[in-house]
């Protein structure tokens, strides 16, 4: 069921842009030595960090809303889709009995009837098609349909994990659940020692093109308001703790994910990408923490090219927003945002050997 009437985080799945990371590549961004950039202290006169912003009580009690609202709804009625394996039966008329394979366009064959379209449907609504079907050729029929074998009730779970892949679900399959599914978190061998590497923190639940609000470490330890009960087709991709990189998105030439280094500052990676369109806004948006609990920063990157204001220096997992127009508050600024679709692959596949900076 889409979650339309909830102000969740759209994030539409149209990807632009390819995405990357090698193993093995500059090994110091790994090591937690990195320069630390803001803090309320630094809102000063030259510094170009005008305005700092997060989730106030408000949104974060209309995310709890919002997960209560998922708990609360009933669990989708079952219906039959390409993939899966039925037991038809008609009863008095063993001849009738089957055993059939939905085929991929959502069909089944079956004598007197030819092919008959059964996906989309309730088991109840199939056994009454087929039993309306035979009336002009059995006598009071009367249809059961068994489901033998669910191909179509999966959802994705990907990223670092240690079996990334899709799985077949049930109604009572949580997050938790799909996360152990997928072998948990993945290892890596870092400095000869395994680590795990899942970022749960900056991991992702994605359904109907809606980002969930979900607590992935509450989820995981059983808390029943994050551990939600997942539905084919949901999405769940699980962040990379040693992946360090920056993403920049929005009205700028080249919209791409970059890998972190040391001091890397935000002038030099909007050079890097092709710079800033002539129609953006004055200012870029700096978000940190990830996009269920972003911290946001207004810089004036005027400021820093007139020489007003020092530059800034990005962390890891940074994004930089260029937005087209004025944004004044954090609500507007997530509508105006994450709509625009550049976000989610980016964040969400791994990174190529065509982004490793030089």
């Amino acid at each position: 069921m889409k979650i339309s009437d909830m102000t969740v985080l759209n994030v539409g799945a149209s990807a632009l842009f390819a995405l990357m990371v090698t193993s093995g590549c500059y090994m110091d961004r790994l090591t937690g030595n990195y320069d630390p950039i803001f803090s309320s202290d630094m809102l000063e006169k030259d510094n170009a960090i005008l305005e700092e912003t997060g989730r106030d009580e408000e949104t974060v009690q209309r995310n709890t809303e919002i997960l209560k609202k998922i708990a609360a709804e009933d669990d989708e009625v079952f219906r039959i889709n390409a993939g899966d394996l039925i037991e038809i039966r008609v009863y008095g008329h063993a001849d009738l009995t089957m055993t059939t394979k939905v085929s991929p366009d959502g069909f089944i064959g079956m004598m007197f009837l030819g092919q008959i379209r059964v996906s989309g449907m309730t088991i109840r609504e199939a056994s009454k098609t087929i039993q309306d079907g035979l009336e002009p050729y059995v006598k009071h029929p009367v249809v059961g349909i068994t489901v033998q074998e669910i191909a179509s009730e999966t959802v994705t779970i990907s990223g670092a994990c240690e079996k990334p892949g899709l799985y077949n679900i049930s109604d009572s399959t949580r997050v938790a659940d799909v996360y152990a599914m997928g072998g948990g978190s993945a290892v890596r061998l870092f400095h000869s020692v395994n680590v795990d590497v899942a970022d749960l923190e900056h991991s992702l639940f994605v359904r109907d093109g809606n980002l969930i609000p979900i607590d992935f470490e509450k989820a995981i330890a059983g808390d029943p308001l994050n551990n939600i009960k997942v539905r084919r087709g949901d999405y769940i991709f699980i962040a990379q703790r040693l992946e360090a990189s920056v993403t920049i998105c929005g009205d700028v030439k080249s919209p791409q994910r970059r890998l972190y280094e040391q001091r890397m500052g935000l002038i030099e990676t909007l050079t890097d990408v092709g710079w800033i369109k002539e129609t953006h806004w004055s200012h870029v948006i700096l978000i940190r923490n990830g996009l269920t609990n972003p911290k946001m920063f207004k810089v004036d990157v005027d400021g820093i090219l007139a020489g007003r204001c020092k530059n800034v220096y990005l962390q890891p997992n940074d994004i930089v927003y260029v937005p087209h127009d004025n944004i004044s508050e954090y609500n507007v600024f997530i509508r105006k945002l994450l709509p625009t679709a550049q976000l989610l692959y980016m964040l969400t596949t791994r990174l190529t050997d065509k982004y490793i900076l030089d």
